[in-house]
Parts: C-alpha cells; sequence; structure tokens
C-alpha cells in the first residue's frame, strides 16, 4: 500500500502538470482539446518516470531495462487517455470533466503496469 500512496502522490503532481498545460494549451494556445490532452500528458510523463523510479518504487533496475517499459506503458496509457478523453467530448461533456474520467482509468492501468511489471522486484 505504500508503494500506491507514493504513486498516487508522484501521479498528482504529474497530473497537475498535465492538466495545467492542458488549460494552457486550450485556453491559450487555442490548441484543439483532444489534441492538447494528448500533448498535455505525453509532456508530463518523462519526470512521472524518474520519481517512480527513483522514489516510488525505489528501483535498482537499470534504466535501459526499465526505460523502454516505461515508453511503452506510457503509450498504451496515452491511447488510452486519449481514447476516453475522445469519446466523451464528442459526446458533448466538457473537456476538464472528461480528462478528470480519462485520468481515473489510466491511473489504474499505469499503476498495475508499473507495479507488476516495470518495477517488479
Amino acid at each position: 500500500m505504500k508503494s500506491f500512496t507514493k504513486f498516487i502522490g508522484i501521479g498528482g503532481l504529474a497530473t497537475l502538470l498535465q492538466y495545467g498545460l492542458m488549460i494552457a494549451f486550450v485556453e491559450w494556445l487555442q490548441i484543439p482539446e483532444v489534441l492538447a490532452s494528448a500533448i498535455a500528458y505525453g509532456s508530463s510523463a518523462v519526470g512521472n518516470y524518474l520519481a517512480n523510479y527513483y522514489w516510488t518504487f525505489n528501483s535498482n533496475k537499470n534504466h535501459l531495462n526499465t526505460f523502454p517499459k516505461f515508453v511503452l506503458v506510457a503509450s498504451a496509457g496515452l491511447l488510452l487517455n486519449t481514447l476516453i478523453f475522445y469519446v466523451l467530448f464528442r459526446l458533448d461533456i466538457h473537456y476538464m470533466v472528461a480528462q478528470i474520467f480519462a485520468t481515473l482509468v489510466t491511473l489504474a492501468f499505469n499503476f498495475t503496469a508499473h507495479k507488476f511489471w516495470i518495477y517488479r522486484k
């Protein structure tokens, strides 16, 4: 449970970054919402990887082993996030509400993949 709590903390910071970027992209730069969501998700992923590697899972595995797995999981998470966001947004759900739902689904997917595949002891 301790690693899940840390994962939520790191994920919360990454999510704040993601949401802040998405709002800036949509409101200030006028980037279409689905694209803004995807770019923001990808942008927050690098810090998320490093924080989870060193702090959440205290990994001692080589980055050559963990980083490719992370990229695969982050790509699958990006696809899942974008698909859920797209469907909800097309149903005329406000982009922030759509993002919250997409975040909750990808949270469960990401934690499972990180704990049992990327950083498995």
